[in-house]
């Protein structure tokens, strides 16, 4: 017996339908990363679809509403959305939503009028449209729903025969852009859309919503013909943010972005935008958007250390540390070091470690900020994905981190490392350097060069062990203003320290927790009994390296400089500004030696 015709979707139909699709390309991201070459060939289109709707079917449940529950689908999608696709697809979601007025079930004319009013908002979001993309595909996809609403009477009809269509516009995806033409694949975007479409129509034909909740989807063969074809990275970081309270037009906010790169898409209502672009300077990027908007959240990719890993990587083993690590940006990038950035928060305001804000602009906030900057641990979750990436090109991947009395950001790359080395067949090995800042640095630069020596593996996780004990940092403190406001020291001991004028230095202990190694009168005094110390109690133990570190104060770093190249007969390795999240609690004036001894 023929099943009876639908007429209608509510919001339960809806939901489901939803979660139908999702599956699909869910089950089916690898491929779509696989053939991921524009508008960067840096693969994580599935990835980044599988993030925007993941959080969709995590999240929400059914409501008998059509308006409701399509106002919650696309409100999670854009607030989870990553990367161009998935904020193109999350903004074609809120146009449904915003043009399906408050009705709680549409009919089939009704919601072939949202579907069609639903395509501008994704031509809109996007500062540059390109046809032969996601936006062909579902533009083309919806003017058949749109011309097929008085002839066709059943839902369910009407999506399989739309399905022709999606699949037909995909494929000529290909002839319509150069890059996916000399690759030899479809648009990967537009691939995710067909997906979606395919899965809801697998719905349809089985009318199994059991299954389709309880049943794991069977993933594609990924394709060997589709090999990535090497390109120029032209802006280094693919990077997002979510901004409320928006005090500009779309269209200012457009032209403020484009003086920072390019792949703009703008997601998100009037007030509220979830951006994304390519550029090389996120930080100066977000520091102009904090004049206009609330920064609620930042991302950045590194397509530079992406790009190195499938076309040009040096070594065989992949470097990673985090953003506690200070070496030079000249250093990391000569080694092809990975580092994942710690989180920073000013109120509401986020920023990521080295990344979306610099340490100059750190330290002026550091002043003017009435809020405390408070930082987060790296997740698990970031570590998952990046050594997820890192085994598909490398044999074998060490991670040294800040010691973990400080942070669980070791204690979560351990995690995932146990997790993805299970899924890989593949040796990640994560050292607690027990130390942090230069120290740290010293330790990964000490690593790398162990990797271009063509150590291996495990002869590096071995020498790793003694180089942690061989490491040592002193930092000088000039105040302990900012101890105090960040909790670490109480502020009655804060105020006597004040009246006294004492000045600590603090250092690590072999456990990797900090220590008072000694105090004075003035940061000079400190500085001058690091000295006196490394001369006195360290004698006849060859220096390898140092690094001076310091907080805004240039000249403490060159007295430090000019002292250590007269102990050890040789330039320290660099001169860095700390660390924000380290700075933050030393606080502005803060100058440092870490060394390692051979």
């Amino acid at each position: 017996m023929n099943a009876l015709p639908i007429i209608e979707v509510d919001g339960r139909r809806l939901y489901y339908t939803f979660v139908a699709g999702a599956r699909n390309i869910l089950a089916n991201q690898a491929y779509l990363n696989k053939i991921n070459v524009f508008p960067v060939n840096d693969g994580d289109t599935g990835s980044n679809m599988a993030t925007t709707i993941q959080s969709v079917i995590d999240s929400i449940h059914p409501h008998k509403s059509y308006k409701i529950t399509a106002d919650l689908i696309a409100e999670t999608a854009m607030t989870n959305a990553r990367g161009n696709s998935g904020i193109i697809f999350a903004q074609f979601l809120y146009g449904i939503s915003k043009e399906a007025g408050n009705l709680s079930s549409l009919n089939i004319p009704q919601f072939a009028e949202s579907v069609k009013k639903s395509v501008p908002y994704m031509y809109e979001a996007v500062a540059n449209p390109v046809e032969g993309t996601m936006l062909t595909v579902i533009r083309e996809w919806s003017d058949f729903i749109y011309n097929h609403r008085e002839i066709i009477t059943d839902f369910n009809q009407l999506l399989i025969r739309s399905q022709e269509v999606a699949i037909k516009s995909l494929a000529n995806t290909k002839s319509q852009l150069l890059a996916l033409s000399r690759a030899n694949v479809v648009d990967s975007g537009a691939n995710a859309f067909v997906l979606f479409i395919d899965g809801i129509i697998d719905l349809i034909k089985t009318r199994s919503i059991r299954n389709l909740l309880h049943s794991k989807p069977a993933a594609l063969i990924l394709p060997s013909n589709n090999d990535h074809i090497p390109e120029e990275v032209k802006f280094r970081y693919c990077t997002e943010g979510i901004l409320k309270n928006l005090s500009v037009d779309q269209k200012s906010l457009t032209k403020i972005l484009q003086q920072h790169g390019d792949s703009i898409v703008i997601g998100g209502n009037e007030k509220n935008k979830h951006i994304h672009i390519h550029t090389s300077n996120p930080a100066d990027m977000f520091q102009q958007l904090n004049d206009i908007s609330l920064v609620t959240f930042h991302k950045a990719d590194d397509m530079v250390r992406q790009s190195e890993a499938i076309f040009n990587r040096k070594w065989k083993i992949a470097l990673v540390t985090d953003s506690t690590c200070d070496l030079p940006q000249e250093l990391m990038d000569h080694y092809q070091v990975n580092m994942l950035p710690i989180n920073i928060n000013f109120g509401e305001s986020h920023y990521l470690d080295k990344i979306t804000i610099q340490p100059a602009q750190f330290y002026s906030l550091l002043d003017s900020k009435n809020e405390f900057p408070k930082t987060s641990q790296i997740n698990e979750k970031a570590f998952v994905n990046l050594y997820t990436q890192l085994s598909d090109t490398y044999d074998s991947i060490i991670a040294i981190h800040l010691t973990d009395k400080f942070s669980g950001t070791c204690f979560n790359s351990q995690k995932a490392a146990k997790t993805v080395s299970a899924e890989f067949n593949k040796p990640i090995s994560v050292i607690n350097s027990k130390n942090l800042s230069g120290a740290l640095g010293l330790i990964v630069m000490r690593a790398a060069q162990a990797i271009e020596a063509g150590h291996s593996h495990d002869e590096i996780v071995a020498m790793a062990e003694q180089w942690v004990r061989d490491t040592q940092i002193y930092v000088s403190v000039r105040t302990l203003k900012y101890m105090v406001r960040g909790g670490r020291v109480s502020p009655f001991k804060g105020f006597i320290a004040k009246m006294m004028n004492v000045n600590p230095i603090v250092s690590m202990d072999e456990h990797g927790a900090s220590f008072v190694f000694g105090k004075t009168y003035s940061q000079q005094s400190n500085m001058e009994k690091v000295m006196m110390h490394l001369r006195t109690e360290n004698k006849g133990r060859e220096i390898w390296n140092s690094i001076i570190l310091h907080a805004h104060n240039p000249d403490a770093a060159a007295w430090y400089s000019s002292k250590m190249k007269e102990f050890t007969g040789k330039e320290p390795v660099a001169v860095v500004n700390i660390s924000p999240v380290i700075g933050a609690n030393a606080g502005i004036g803060t100058a440092a030696v870490a060394l390692m001894f051979k």
